[in-house]
């Protein structure tokens, strides 16, 4: 991303260019988050994966090739194929993750991903400006073109079961299809079924939908801090801005891969995940924490918030995928898929408002505003969460009430001791509905 954008200011000499260059990316991530459900209905998983990279590498290499007179067009393309494949990759990855680790081990492997983003993500942003400065754009290239491969080969060893859009075939399918209304011949509605599924898991699913919403109002705080960051570095040292902003993201990657150290422990030790209140909770820190960034207080202070951001962030990552997966794999790609639009969609709006409100007001307000939005949000998905688990917890109640007095037993069975207990944090809020 580095080298791209370098090369989009350098190419077209305009700083609009380079959020075209976004703004198309966006764009068709945007696009490709509505239609990966319906993909992944009709195609596996790794296939999916496979011609995600094989699509970026070789729009990288056109890119590469293109001569003087068709860069533009190349790299338009480029902006269309990163944007598009690289939500294809991310939805079918997060939602394959449970068959290829089983149920009993996403959150582990949720974790070691979100590590391996952070480092690959620490590493891509020290080293793009050594590439680029002495060795050339061509050179970036190549080696963007190369971790493509490199992860191309890596989906073909994947031990990824199941063929054509996983568990399509199987009788959950069937009952999950005529839940939703979905008409006899499947082979005919295969075209337009990904979009009712994508919005009925959100309504199938109690306080799915807001956390969604959730997931996007962050997006758009997101935008905010990532705008602001080269302004408030420049306001700190004009001579050379990008010391503060290479320093907050190393800092905040560390924050980050140590919460998923920690998440990882606590999953082994109680075999639970931290759930939807931790996604909820999480966004809250996160959101504030990013606030505090840009309050001008002192380096080592900042250097805290950086980390705690970081952490809270990694938190909510983990928190956020590993609930989405526990939906039935029939709708878990329709999750994903409309997760990543909304992604998108609060990102780039984001992206326009902030830009706007960057010549007018100071970084603090903005990034206030736009993560102050998120932290009222997410206070209402926690009542929300906290309200679901009442219920279920008097619902339980009502009903080993009901049994005792039906069996005339003083004592559960340890199954039934465990029946509707709200605070398994791996499965509050996402069950499906089967009423």
């Amino acid at each position: 991303m580095v080298a791209l954008n370098l090369f989009v200011y350098e190419t077209t000499g305009l700083a609009l260019a380079m959020g075209l260059f976004m703004a198309v990316r966006l764009a068709s991530g945007f696009v490709a988050g509505l239609v990966v459900g319906g993909l992944l209905a009709r195609f596996s998983a790794k296939s999916i994966m496979l011609w995600a990279n094989v699509g970026q590498g070789g729009v990288m290499l056109v890119l590469i090739l293109a001569p003087e007179s068709l860069v533009t067009g190349a790299l338009t393309a480029v902006s269309v194929v990163i944007g598009a494949c690289g939500t294809l990759f991310m939805v079918a990855l997060r939602s394959s993750i449970p068959e290829m680790v089983g149920e009993d081990r996403r959150s582990w492997a949720n974790s070691l991903s979100i590590t391996g983003r952070s480092l690959a993500m620490v590493a891509g942003f020290a080293s793009a400006g050594v590439v680029v400065s002495l060795v050339g754009y061509t050179a970036a290239f190549l080696l963007d073109m190369a971790t493509f491969v490199v992860c191309a080969v890596t989906v073909a060893l994947l031990p990824i079961a199941g063929g054509k859009g996983a568990g399509s075939s199987t009788p959950g399918a069937a009952k999950d299809a005529s839940r939703t209304g979905e008409g006899a011949s499947r082979a005919g509605e295969g075209r337009r079924r990904w979009r009712p599924v994508a919005f009925l898991v959100l309504a199938a699913a109690p306080g799915l939908g807001l956390m969604v919403a959730l997931r996007g109002v962050d997006a758009f705080g997101s935008s905010s801090h990532n705008a602001a960051l080269p302004i408030y570095s420049t306001s700190l040292d004009a001579s050379n801005p990008a010391v503060f902003v290479s320093a907050f993201w190393c800092v905040w990657a560390l924050g980050n891969i140590g919460a998923q150290q920690v998440i990882q422990r606590y999953t082994q030790r109680t075999g639970r995940t931290v759930g939807a209140l931790g996604f909820g909770y999480g966004t809250v820190v996160m959101s504030a924490a990013f606030i505090a960034a840009f309050a001008g207080f002192p380096p080592a202070v900042t250097a805290v918030i950086a980390l705690i951001a970081g952490a809270a962030d990694g938190l909510t990552e983990g928190a956020y995928t590993s609930h989405l997966q526990t939906l039935p794999a029939t709708l878990r790609g329709h999750a994903f898929g409309l997760s990543a639009t909304f992604e998108n969609l609060g990102f780039g709006v984001g992206m326009i408002l902030v830009a706007a409100a960057l010549d007018r007001f100071s970084p603090l307000a903005v990034v206030g505003w736009s993560h102050g939005a998120a932290i009222v949000v997410a206070v209402v998905f926690l009542l929300r969460v906290a309200g679901l688990r009442r219920r279920a917890e008097h619902a339980g109640r009502t009903e080993r009430t009901r049994r005792t007095g039906r069996t005339g037993c003083t004592g559960l069975r340890k199954e039934e001791a465990v029946e509707g207990r709200p605070d398994r944090g791996d499965r509050d809020g996402a069950e499906v509905s089967r009423g």
